[in-house]
């Protein structure tokens, strides 16, 4: 008995022998691409952790500079962070924010440029899509309104659908296209939220050019309307 158990115990033996000899390369290869995928994986989130971090911390310094009022200072930091850490969050949140220091002081062409980068290099379409909604309202203001039509064609997040059909709005009207700016601020107005003030702004625009959009019908106006 022990015999045969010892003989059916070699035969599997040699099976298993035979197996490893014929994929045990296979097996060992694939054993590390997962514990390699789960250690980059791992090491991924740590990596992502820590960028986080820095950036955050010179956001921070940023973030003081511009309530300062040093747009140099602001362009030195947000370069540093576009250097070191250019794929986080802070740091686009940081290019919106040079931006906007820059603009309030009169550095026009360095605000775009920060916008720009964003646009550019921001991993998330939210902030490609902020990004160029106010670079185009820059260009808009300088007159370049194709320049500005063509950061709108880039601003591709749903978020903030409505609001880019009201700044294409504004440039449509900038450039006399009446009727395919009161298209394009009906689009933004029944695309907004009603419960954002913003709609209101909206409304104003289309009533002023003579397209006043329709109230919602409640049951007070429908009673109304039928006397």
């Amino acid at each position: 008995m022990a015999t045969h158990l010892d003989l059916e115990e070699q035969e599997q033996l040699d099976q298993l022998k035979t197996f490893w000899k014929q994929y045990g390369n296979l097996v060992t290869w694939a054993l590390i691409a997962v514990m390699a995928a789960y250690a980059g994986w791992n090491g991924w989130n740590w990596w992502q952790r820590d960028q986080a971090a820095k950036s955050g911390a010179m956001f921070d310094q940023l973030d003081k500079a511009a309530k300062g009022g040093g747009a140099e200072q602001v362009g030195r930091v947000f370069s540093d962070m576009k250097e070191r850490f250019p794929r986080t969050a802070y740091t686009q949140q940081g290019g919106l924010l040079a931006a906007k220091t820059q603009f309030a002081k009169g550095q026009v062409d360095s605000a775009l440029a920060s916008l720009a980068w964003v646009a550019a290099n921001a991993p998330e379409s939210e902030y490609q899509t902020v990004a160029r909604v106010r670079a185009a309202g820059l260009l808009l203001d300088q007159k370049k309104y194709d320049e500005a039509l063509k950061q709108l064609d880039g601003a591709t997040a749903v978020e903030f659908e409505a609001l880019v059909a009201d700044r294409r709005g504004d440039v449509l009207l900038a450039q006399g296209k009446k009727d395919e700016a009161k298209a394009t601020y009906l689009k933004a107005w029944r695309t907004m939220d009603p419960k954002v003030d913003y709609r209101r702004l909206i409304d104003a625009k289309l009533t002023a050019l003579g397209a006043a959009p329709a109230a919602p019908v409640t049951p007070a106006t429908a009673l109304e309307a039928a006397k």
